[in-house]
């Protein structure tokens, strides 16, 4: 087992989803559930498991995530065997958050029972929406009334912590109809609210028929209302809007989303997934003033491709199954930083992530950046300390833009 030191996410993909959503861009694979290697894959991912600790030696873990593709949909006793697996291998926080994602077609009230008693304290489920004509448009597979089952079932398990997922800004949705399902989530019980506009992604089904003029899209003052009626909806009912999309009950926020926002380390685990780490001796680390702060991998995309390389042992090089690997310096880690930390209502610290990084933190450029952003009230500076106030969060991407 790893000794406690610095902070570490752990996130394990499954790959594998009932339908392809237009939207999605993940790595994820349609298949029916006879056809997944439940087994097979969780034998894989324990090997991935061994071969990857020592790159984490001396971390604290205080979140595991199972995300996807559709996790909800590998049989609760695979699933258990790799989070128990988990928890032996990493030194584990007493709070450990532990969670899985879920589409409503995945989930019931015995599944629900089945992996809180396998050790998952959080479910996340894909609601979406919560109107039956919005959910066709976005290719899901549930109905609304399936939405708001798969909450209740997951309330009846006694799960401890849920967290819905919708998407607004869908063409010829009003600012009410988007604030109104919000409300309707929060009122079925949920202690978490993701809410996210909905954004094409070229590699997609969607991205195809934005392309040839084929998809109905919102404009973006219809957006920028939905997004304003959302805020004001549900701070008012007590709940921090703590990232960009995210609001959470006090106490509520998602710990393993904060790591990646904050700069912490996350280790990947499964096909497709992607991690980060700390650089040791080895990676570049020692090679001058641009040297290798981090490694940031990605596993190969093929499920079948990574159960077989895996299957070869433990004692594979683990660069057997990545499709790729970049080195970063502390320039390109510190922009980073920047860039996810304005996501969060606290903001970032320059100058003590410049510091840690032991690289200049205010550069003139930067600095001139931030003058011209502050005297427009897109951002607030606080010392050493910048954050985008909540009125400027719609232009959170190109303020950051302006700062790296």
């Amino acid at each position: 087992m790893t000794q406690c030191g610095d902070s570490l996410g752990v996130y394990v993909h499954f790959p594998w989803c009932l339908a392809k959503c237009p939207y999605c861009d993940f790595v994820s694979h349609a298949s029916a559930r006879p056809d997944i290697p439940h087994g097979e894959y969780a034998d894989a991912i324990l090997r991935e498991v061994d071969a990857r600790t020592p790159s984490v030696e001396g971390r604290r873990t205080e979140s595991i995530f199972f995300g996807g593709g559709t996790p909800s949909l590998w049989e609760p006793r695979q699933l258990g065997r790799v989070l128990a697996h988990l928890r032996g291998s990493f030194a584990c926080t007493p709070d450990l958050e532990v969670t899985v994602e879920c589409n409503p077609t995945s989930i019931d009230e015995e599944r629900a029972r089945a992996l809180r008693d396998a050790g998952v304290n959080r479910l996340s489920i894909g609601v979406q929406s919560l109107d039956d004509q919005r959910l066709r448009f976005l290719g899901r597979l549930h109905n609304a009334e399936g939405a708001r089952d798969a909450i209740r079932s997951a309330t009846r398990a006694g799960v401890e912590r849920i967290s819905g997922d919708l998407i607004f800004g869908q063409p010829a949705q009003s600012a009410a109809e988007a604030t109104n399902e919000a409300l309707d989530l929060l009122d079925l019980g949920v202690e978490h609210l993701s809410c996210y506009q909905l954004t094409i992604e070229p590699a997609t089904r969607f991205g195809e028929l934005a392309r040839r003029g084929r998809l109905p899209l919102a404009d973006d003052g219809q957006v920028a209302e939905s997004f304003a009626a959302i805020d004001q909806a549900l701070t008012s009912r007590g709940l921090r809007h703590y990232e960009v999309s995210n609001y959470a009950r006090p106490g509520g926020e998602a710990r393993h989303n904060l790591g990646y926002w904050r700069g912490h380390e996350y280790l990947g685990l499964g096909c497709g997934a992607v991690g980060f780490v700390r650089a040791n001796k080895g990676d570049g680390a020692s090679a001058g003033a641009h040297a290798a702060h981090g490694r940031r991998y990605r596993n190969e995309i093929g499920p079948e491709r990574y159960i077989e390389v895996m299957r070869r042992g433990p004692e594979r090089e683990t660069t057997d199954i990545e499709e790729s690997c970049e080195l970063l310096d502390a320039p390109t880690l510190l922009r980073e930083r920047i860039m996810l930390g304005l996501r969060v209502d606290e903001g970032v610290d320059i100058e003590s992530a410049a510091a840690a990084l032991k690289t200049p933190g205010w550069t003139a450029q930067r600095a001139r950046a931030a003058a011209w952003l502050e005297e427009r009230g897109r951002i607030v500076r606080e010392g050493g300390c910048v954050r985008i106030p909540r009125a400027a969060w719609l232009w959170t991407d190109d303020t950051a833009a302006r700062l790296l």
